[in-house]
C-alpha cells in the first residue's frame, strides 16, 4: 500500500458522518446510569439496548462512523440488565 492510498483512505473516514442513533444511545445509556442511582430511571436501559442494535447495524449498511458510541451504549444497557437481573433474584431468594 503506497502513502497515497492510506491518506485518501483516512481521508473518506474523517469525512463519513457519524451515526445520530449511535449517539442518541450512548446520551440514553448516560441517562440510564445517572437514572439508575437518583431517580429508578433504569427502565430507559431497554431503549438503550434497542438503539444501540439498531445504529450498528445503520453504521454497517452505510459506512458511518459511531460503532465505539453504540457498543459502549450496549455495555452499558446490558450491564444495567444484568444488574437488575442479580438484583431481583436476590430479593426474590432472600425474602
Amino acid at each position: 500500500m503506497s502513502t497515497e492510498s492510506v491518506r485518501a483512505e483516512s481521508a473518506d473516514i474523517g469525512t463519513q458522518p457519524v451515526n445520530m442513533l449511535a449517539i442518541v444511545a450512548a446520551a440514553m445509556g448516560v441517562l440510564a446510569v445517572v437514572g439508575l442511582f437518583l431517580a429508578g430511571m433504569a427502565i430507559i436501559a431497554v431503549f438503550v439496548v434497542g438503539a444501540g442494535h439498531v445504529a450498528l447495524n445503520q453504521i454497517e449498511q452505510r459506512g458511518e462512523r459511531g460503532r465505539v458510541l453504540a457498543v459502549s451504549a450496549l455495555v452499558i444497557g446490558y450491564g444495567i440488565a444484568a444488574l437488575s437481573l442479580v438484583s431481583a433474584l436476590i430479593y426474590t431468594f432472600t425474602r
